[in-house]
């Protein structure tokens, strides 16, 4: 087990020097000629018939160059979905509405404008009426898994726990909000779309086909982008229109959303209800699992926007033998904001149900919580393991990571020291947590080029949106050809540079995309050994075996103020399993970015919407966003377990954070309030929060 050294020098990205002198290209950065900007009027209630829409006096105002309607853009097509649940019956996806809305938020009108104050201005004009219609949401996708007979078992069984675990809506809120802009060629008819995505080439092939557009007439470039957590996975239909408008009108167009846009229009994280029933026996072995889970859904769905549901239900029971499973996942309409994937995409929901379920049972039995976990996590050669709900668990060692927590915090005087504090009266608790987390699976896409110069460049279809993957990629290469990275190029994020490939989603580029870059390296050095004439370039399309599964173990040592509520992360330490790694720096901040946003979860971020559907937290005034101050200091270990299913042996490691932290800090939390009896918390754990659960426990002595 390797422990990072806050001491040591980091390794210097070669992305940085852009970045940080202000030359970095982000989507609005782009310079156009003549550019007309977008300004949308939005939909004012979460449900309803449009009966009014005048746009007349918008038309007439200073600086206007257009005005368009849901009429405008009807023939479009639609995004397309990943339709991994059964039972799918799809919402529609309009670009602006046209009868009705479906969600708050929702696109209606576009102003066009050759200024962006004007158009905004513009946009205030316009008269929009809806009448309240009631609000039957469908189920728009389920899913099922049963092995054994899970409800005898649940009946019969000596034990057996429950719990409720809502997860708060988040606002991914990343520094650079959506943003596109679009450079129309009069001569060539084509367009140049500067696109602040994770996935440039499915902007690409995506546009194409609901714009019913030759895809040689779309070029895309994400050259930086400035954050994305999943929220930037799928098009957008604010982008579909400015794209539509740029080669309608034959202009440039520009469209970058407001942070109050993001809050109430982008895609929205987590939100869902999972419920879990844990069937165990006197001695503490897991015999059955049933849960049910739903995740909300907007008025249209974004690429992956069923990942979610798929992923809380699929990934249980987690890394622990339980022969019976009864477990039901949909996704629901609910009116609000559209939900997507967000760092961990159902990965920390899956978790947390678990994990919340073990602590229970641990109480129960009246044994230590990481006992409990150890005597029923599949070990080292239970691997290779299919579970129920069909997937593969590669590679690992899951009771080391347990032990390589239990050393590295020293557990056990850590409880001794826990137990003396509260017999001193202070309310303090540890929290463990086990996780898996899955990355992607598939192909990906990967050039590589040796010149006469002996210098070498790399093109790939995956992207990167602040993860130095360019750095990454160049490291790879160079230990193939044993050459300096100074001689080693990189060309991602444009869809005229770089092969066809999918993106950054699901911690998948380093494993799939570096695997990618490693064959295509390799080929290259193998036909240069042959002395072929240069320049040597070898083009892969690299698909892996299956999903690597990293892995890991969390701890949380917290303190709860009794009057004030006030939760305090005393400690946290993890341990983490992502394989090999390429760049142990790198992986080191992918598990502190993961942590601190783990951590937002836990305790301070919630979207909340009122009764009438209308969105409370449309700013940073109002939503809770951990600043840098406010994230504790993570004791970070790494474990190296090479997985089989890719030629690096990389697993991915950037939700692990968001994974296993949450369910950690919780588990803490409730263990500090055990002894007054609370035994059920919600996230986030705020003080208000925290100090009415003491209030209502003394209720339930008195």
């Amino acid at each position: 087990m390797t422990s990072s050294d806050p001491a040591k020098p980091r390794v210097i990205k070669r992305e940085d020097y852009d970045l940080i002198t202000g030359r970095g290209c982000f989507a609005d950065d782009a310079r156009l000629d003549a550019s007309l900007y977008v300004a949308f009027v939005r939909a004012q209630m979460s449900v309803g018939q449009i009966t009014q829409l005048d746009v007349t006096a918008a038309q007439s105002a200073p600086n206007i160059y257009a005005v368009h309607t849901g009429d405008d853009v009807n023939t479009l097509g639609a995004l397309s979905v990943n339709q991994v649940l059964e039972t799918c019956d799809l919402p529609a996806f309009d670009v602006l509405a046209r009868t009705h809305v479906a969600a708050i938020g929702q696109p209606v009108a576009a102003v066009l404008a050759t200024t962006a104050q004007s158009g905004v201005d513009a946009a205030e004009m316009i008269d929009l009426d809806t009448t309240d219609c009631a609000r039957n949401f469908k189920t728009v996708g389920e899913q099922k898994w049963k092995t054994g007979d899970a409800a005898s078992i649940l009946d019969t069984a000596p034990h057996v726990v429950t719990c409720t675990v809502q997860h708060p809506r988040l606002a991914p809120s990343p520094i650079e909000p959506r943003s596109v802009s679009v450079r129309y060629d009069t001569k060539t008819n084509c367009v140049t779309v500067w696109h602040s995505t994770q996935t440039p080439h499915r902007t690409r092939s995506e546009l194409a086909s609901i714009l019913s557009v030759d895809i040689a007439r779309i070029r895309v470039i994400a050259q930086h982008v400035g954050g994305a957590f999943g929220l930037k996975a799928s098009l957008y239909p604010e982008e579909v229109f400015t794209v539509w408008a740029a080669f309608h009108h034959k202009r440039d167009v520009k469209w970058t959303a407001t942070r109050s846009e993001e809050f109430l229009s982008a895609t929205h994280g987590r939100g869902l209800t999972s419920k879990g029933w844990l069937a165990f026996d006197a001695a503490g072995k897991f015999l059955a699992l049933r849960a049910e889970i739903e995740a909300p859904i907007g008025a249209w769905l974004p690429n992956s926007g069923l990942i979610p549901a798929w992923n809380a239900a699929r990934i249980l029971p987690s890394g622990y033998r339980i022969d019976a499973l009864d477990i039901t996942t949909r996704a629901v309409q609910d009116g609000r904001g559209p939900p997507g994937i967000y760092r961990g995409a159902g990965r920390p929901e899956a978790n947390m149900l678990m994990e919340q379920l073990i602590d229970k049972a641990a109480r129960v039995l009246g044994n230590d919580p990481l006992t409990v976990r150890h005597q029923n996590l599949l070990d080292s050669h239970d691997l290779p393991h299919t579970t129920s709900t069909g997937n593969t668990l590669d590679s690992g060692d899951y009771p080391r990571a347990l032990r390589g927590l239990s050393d590295a915090c020293g557990y056990t005087e850590l409880v001794k020291i826990r137990d003396a504090r509260r017999k001193a009266g202070e309310l303090v608790g540890i929290g463990t947590a086990f996780y898996l987390e899955p990355s992607g699976n598939g192909w990906e896409s990967a050039t590589a080029t040796l010149t006469a110069e002996n210098n070498v460049i790399v093109a790939s279809g995956s992207s990167s949106q602040g993860h130095a993957r360019e750095t990454t990629f160049a490291k790879i290469a160079s230990q193939i050809f044993d050459i300096s990275t100074d001689c080693i190029s990189v060309n991602m994020g444009d869809t005229d540079q770089a092969p066809t490939g999918i993106g950054a989603l699901a911690s998948r580029s380093t494993a799939i995309g570096g695997s990618a870059v490693l064959q295509a390296c390799q080929e290259v050095k193998t036909r240069a050994q042959n002395d072929e004439t240069r320049p040597i370039v070898a083009n892969v399309r690299y698909e892996n075996k299956g999903q690597a599964w990293g892995y890991g173990a969390y701890l949380a040592l917290v303190s709860i103020c009794r009057d004030t509520g006030t939760t305090t992360l005393e400690r946290a330490v993890c341990v983490d399993d992502a394989g090999t790694q390429v760049m142990p720096d790198f992986v080191h901040g992918q598990i502190i970015g993961g942590f601190a946003q783990g951590f937002g979860e836990a305790m301070m971020e919630r979207i909340v919407y009122d009764d009438d559907g209308q969105l409370l937290t449309g700013s940073f005034m109002d939503y809770a966003m951990p600043r840098a101050r406010d994230v504790p200091h993570l004791e970070v270990h790494t474990i190296e377990t090479p997985s089989p299913m890719n030629l690096l042996g990389a697993k991915g490691v950037g939700e692990a954070g968001t994974i296993g932290a949450p369910a950690a800090i919780l588990n803490a939390a409730l263990d500090a309030l055990a002894p007054l009896g609370v035994t059920d918390l919600q996230m986030p754990l705020t003080p208000h929060r925290i100090w009415e659960a003491i209030k209502d426990s003394q209720k339930d002595l008195d």
